[in-house]
């Protein structure tokens, strides 16, 4: 029967517009991924009451249902409410849950509803509600959509006391909401909840009403929904409703055959640390301990550094008016993460699609800084990129005598306050956020490409003089290996 399910969703993944799909969020989970999330539930009796929010063509429902009928799980009964809004895909699912309909102990109801509406209205205690049973399991792989802040979805989850901004974290949210007590809930979702502050309230929301059993990552980005293109870091969580939290197994795999498939626990508190108020989740990929935990020397704030950041604060469209393609009279360099190529800086770039000045004008002045040295870090990095974290240094000697400098929003700017660093403070900054130990670090709690101010602010780093001395060794060096830039750290910091 899983055959079945999975030819015809790859007629579906291929017949189906991108244009579709994207208005959606609506990605279908690929057989083996089913089987896998079917397979993290654990065995329970009695009846089962199981949830599948954004059920598609029924991929998860069966490959759970399968499990049921070859004897994997003992329930005595299993009563499915299926949720899906895609008229197109409801005869499909209608067709798939029918093939397990057989001796009376398999109820299924199809709901061409919202999900987000009828599941929040319930936890509101709107008395227009469907009422919804408590479930004891929920299996989803829910829409990726934003919800804009004025969007009905976003005021009813609102009214249930869920704050979030997209509609897989959402959808985990409301099926953690509705679930039973021990309910059991697997989910396949973009790792961006992770970290940021805009998932922090749903973070909040998880760890307020259930338990992390499991954590699941694969090794590439676009491997989990690779028929669909997406190009999206996707984790596999298991979540069991007011869980007492203890160890937490990770596993990671290449991709969705699991041939390689490795499991490790970790203490919760390596996963959540104790002393990080924004409650970021780290996945760590390997039992030992990153060298910047096992580092004594690096336990610093930027706070107990004196050094601030910030996203660079030009929008380029929203001064269109003062932006020129080279510099002129009047003007001032204005730096995107093209004038960046590991340590070197060109500025002005001939022909380029980007402007290289921004006009020195009274409306422009609040948005520039004096010019210095500074460290950047370019905000996103690109699909497949080896570094997550890529940081320069800004030397005012390549501006001639530019006053200010326009930073372009998608570069993060270490500063003192909108001025510049000294040159070796600077310099041992991008030498230390350029290390092995902290790409490694910050790839277990953030898992998209974006790099916010957030995460850099909220990372540890070694003492101040400890930088100054890691820049004032740079500065004597000629080119330096990545090599030597590590091993330095580890005999600074040890």
């Amino acid at each position: 029967m899983l055959s079945t399910v999975e030819a015809k969703r790859l007629q579906l993944s291929q017949n189906t517009a991108a244009e579709k799909k994207s208005r959606l969020g609506q990605f279908l989970t690929p057989q083996r991924t089913a089987v896998f999330m079917a397979g993290l539930f654990r065995d329970s009796e009695g009846i089962c009451r199981l949830l599948d929010a954004g059920a598609g063509i029924g991929s998860l429902s069966a490959a759970f249902l399968e499990k049921w009928r070859a004897g994997e799980f003992h329930f005595q009964r299993v009563e499915l409410d299926a949720f899906e809004i895609d008229t197109a895909l409801v005869s499909d699912l209608s067709q798939t849950l029918a093939k397990y309909q057989r001796g009376g102990d398999f109820v299924a109801h199809i709901y061409q509803e919202d999900f987000v509406h009828v599941a929040a209205e319930s936890l509101s205690g709107s008395m227009f509600a469907k009422p919804l049973a408590p479930y004891t399991h929920a299996i989803l792989n829910p829409p990726y959509k934003k919800i804009n802040s004025d969007s009905p979805h976003r005021l009813a989850l609102r009214r249930a006391g869920i704050e979030t901004v997209n509609l897989y974290s959402a959808f985990v949210a409301l099926a953690t909401g509705v679930a039973a007590p021990g309910g059991q809930i697997v989910a396949i979702i973009p790792r961006s909840f992770c970290n940021g502050p805009y998932y922090r309230p749903f973070r909040d929301f998880i760890f307020e009403r259930a338990a992390i059993h499991h954590i699941h990552l694969f090794g590439s980005r676009n491997r989990a929904f690779k028929d669909d293109d997406v190009l999206q870091e996707n984790i596999i969580i298991m979540l069991e409703r007011g869980g007492c939290q203890g160890p937490v197994t990770v596993s990671t795999s290449s991709d969705d055959t699991f041939t390689d498939l490795v499991e490790h626990k970790y203490p919760f508190e390596r996963i959540v640390l104790s002393d990080d108020q924004e409650r970021f989740i780290h996945v760590p990929t390997s039992p030992g301990l990153n060298a910047i935990e096992l580092s004594p020397g690096i336990r610093y704030t930027l706070d107990d550094l004196s050094i601030k950041v910030s996203t660079g604060p030009v929008v380029d469209f929203r001064v269109k008016e003062y932006l020129r393609d080279m510099p002129g009279p009047n003007t001032v360099p204005l730096l995107y993460p093209g004038h960046f190529s590991g340590q070197s800086t060109t500025w002005p770039i001939q022909g380029t699609k980007k402007p290289n000045a921004i006009e020195y004008h009274a409306n422009t002045e609040k948005w520039l800084y004096p010019t210095g040295f500074y460290c950047v870090v370019r905000r996103f990095s690109s699909k497949e990129e080896k570094r997550r974290i890529v940081a320069s240094v800004i030397d005012p000697h390549t501006f001639g005598d530019a006053a200010m400098l326009g930073f372009e929003n998608h570069l993060n700017v270490f500063h003192a306050d909108k001025h510049g660093l000294p040159e070796p403070l600077a310099r041992g900054l991008a030498m230390f956020l350029n290390t092995t130990a902290v790409d490694e670090h910050f790839r277990r709690f953030n898992g998209h490409t974006q790099v916010n101010a957030t995460d850099l602010r909220l990372m540890k780093y070694p003492n101040r003089n400890t930088l100054i001395a890691l820049g004032a060794w740079a500065m004597q060096q000629g080119t330096l290996t990545q090599e030597q830039i590590d091993a330095k750290l580890g005999i600074l910091t040890s």
